[in-house]
């Protein structure tokens, strides 16, 4: 139950329910947070979190690009993923850092001070049972009226929560339409990403995804698009417009809670078999990576 997780709360570990802010501080009236998200496996030597480096990577970058300076460093943080996940006795789940301004400011300029942290650790299947993947049911997508924020009026590199509205109205516009799911377009309208997700098509054999430019620098994708030339899948990067969705063999979205999530429909579109074969040799991949059984990417896994 979450109400007796341990919460990581800019330096001190306390419960659940105390890890709170004033609803007056500039990150939640202005949306000025940042965050990252991260997935904690079980392996055969113990849990262990999936390309940590690479999140809290990520995580500076977004600090650095909306002028944040944080109140911890990255080892400093490191230490308190660690630290958080033996609190909570976790061998697998979901783990969130969040970092905010907990002054009070109306002003639309954050506060000139440092930026907290916090460190949320849980188990979805114990917490939060609605955000567990339908793994083997696959999902629905549409295809969303919602564009992609465009580069040039924020900086879309920055996983900041503010952004997130983008993906919300998309979202809500698919469950509307009775979709789970929906892709967005960039501004030039070619195929960009989903609410949270990564978006990756099967054409001819060939893996593809969006071009960077106009979207996120998801791990998962970036990891993806690494790990499986090695194992004989032909993989690109491109720019290419709603259409190649459409007459796609095989889809599946990407993200860090559930790694690949194939798609059963888009639009009035329905597939006959998923995951298709190319998907599947993907999951297998990423199967392997996270449990720790192929060795290839061990380095790609951090004991907790």
């Amino acid at each position: 139950m979450l109400k007796d997780r341990i919460v990581f709360f800019n330096g001190e570990y306390v419960p659940w329910n105390q890890a709170t802010l004033h609803v007056s501080s500039h990150s939640f009236a202005r949306g000025s947070a940042i965050f990252e998200v991260l997935s904690l496996h079980q392996t055969d030597t113990g849990p262990a979190v999936f390309r940590l480096d690479e999140h809290l990577l990520r995580l500076f970058q977004s600090a650095k690009l909306l002028d944040m300076t944080l109140s911890i460093s990255v080892e400093g943080l490191e230490t308190a993923v660690r630290e958080t996940i033996r609190r909570n006795r976790l061998k697998k789940g979901v783990i969130k850092i969040i970092c905010f301004y907990p002054e009070t400011a109306f002003d639309i300029l954050p506060p000139e001070t440092t930026a907290g942290a916090v460190i949320l650790a849980v188990d979805p299947e114990q917490d939060l049972p609605k955000m567990v993947s339908p793994a083997g049911k696959g999902t629905t997508l549409c295809i969303s009226r919602w564009r992609k924020l465009d580069p040039q009026t924020v900086p879309i590199e920055a996983k900041a929560s503010a952004n997130y509205l983008n993906g919300m109205m998309a979202r809500l516009e698919a469950k509307k339409q009775g979709f789970e799911q929906a892709v967005m377009l960039d501004t030039q309208g070619f195929v960009a990403e989903g609410g949270t997700e990564s978006v990756f098509w099967v054409k001819d054999g060939i893996l593809k995804t969006p071009a960077s430019g106009t979207i996120l620098q998801s791990i998962t994708r970036k990891s993806i698009l690494e790990a499986a030339p090695a194992d004989g899948i032909s993989v690109a990067e491109i720019r290419q417009g709603p259409e190649a969705l459409l007459e796609a063999d095989e889809i599946f979205l990407s993200c860090t809670p559930f790694k690949t999530l194939c798609v059963k429909q888009i639009n009035n579109r329905f597939f006959e078999k998923i995951p298709g074969p190319v998907s599947l040799k993907v999951i297998d991949l990423l199967e392997g990576i996270v449990s720790g059984r192929d060795s290839r990417y061990q380095h790609w896994l951090f004991p907790a």
